[in-house]
């Protein structure tokens, strides 16, 4: 029987890719944490000796656990108070301190977007698509972690990726012209200038919050230049005492995210959840 030092290294070898497979699936931190935490009582469980491939059996662990967990995560959200919005993990270096980036194998996570095109797949679409994509395992591979044939790991995979492919609609963000546009957007908002601030809005803007259940968020979209930067002025000057912006880095995008001296308390991008 092999060390529980020795199991304990296997798995936080395995801990970077299961994360990013959790976390992909659920959209969530706390969800992937709570995937993670029962894989390591199941690893506990299983004699290493019996295991071949360490690596695949953490994978289909996971991923099992995930295709589990579905039923009752989209049970919960929709019942859930407002509008729920994937889980922001930070990326970037500026606030290395401040999010769960050890937990991710690649800075490249996926994007808020996809991750709310994806909750539109079916369980073995997402799992088949998040495989495929994020990870680069081959359609047998996916098959066997999945419990499928490698030919319908291939059509899930096939019907996955064209759903995607027709909801995206998102073009990348140039940092440094984001950046400029958000601190004129900060500036416009701190002075309660509504004007100024809707002008800076694109004629569609759809201002979307999740509070997460811990701090008061809208609960339904807002839309239209006037309404959203009245609303974002009313937010910024009823929650904004005692915050301080800083630019960073999530999920792959540019983000900006209100520190105060408790960590921190919100975080907004052009695709984000706008409440952390």
């Amino acid at each position: 029987m092999e060390s529980e030092s020795g199991r304990l290294a296997v798995f936080q070898q395995q801990r970077g890719r299961m994360f990013g497979i959790a976390y992909r699936m659920l959209g969530s931190v706390s969800e992937a944490d709570d995937v993670l935490q029962e894989a390591w009582l199941r690893w506990q469980a299983v004699d290493p000796s019996q295991v071949r491939e360490p690596a695949a059996f953490l994978a289909k662990t996971v991923t099992n656990l995930c295709l589990t967990q579905f039923t009752t995560a989209r049970s919960r959200r929709e019942t859930y108070v407002g509008e729920w919005l994937p889980e922001p993990v930070l990326t970037g270096p500026e606030l290395r301190d401040l999010g769960p980036l050890d937990l991710v194998e690649q800075r490249e996570s996926v994007s808020f977007a996809l991750l709310k095109i994806l909750e539109t797949l079916s369980p073995a679409e997402r799992a088949a698509y998040v495989l495929r994509e994020a990870f680069a395992y081959s359609h047998r591979e996916v098959g066997d972690l999945i419990g499928t044939t490698e030919a319908n790991a291939r059509q899930l995979h096939s019907r996955a990726r064209k759903r995607v492919a027709t909801a995206q609609r998102s073009r990348p963000v140039d940092p440094g012209q984001w950046r400029a546009l958000v601190e004129r957007f900060l500036d416009a908002a701190r002075l309660g200038d509504v004007d100024r601030l809707a002008d800076l809005l694109a004629a569609d803007v759809v201002s979307r919050a999740d509070g997460g259940g811990k701090v008061h968020a809208a609960r339904n979209p807002v839309s239209g230049r006037d309404r959203v930067a009245r609303y974002l002025i009313g937010v910024l000057q009823r929650f904004g005492t005692g915050m301080v912006p800083l630019f960073g880095e999530a999920n792959g995008a540019p983000v900006i995210v209100a520190v105060d001296t408790e960590g921190i308390r919100a975080g907004a991008s052009s695709s984000s959840r706008t409440a952390c």
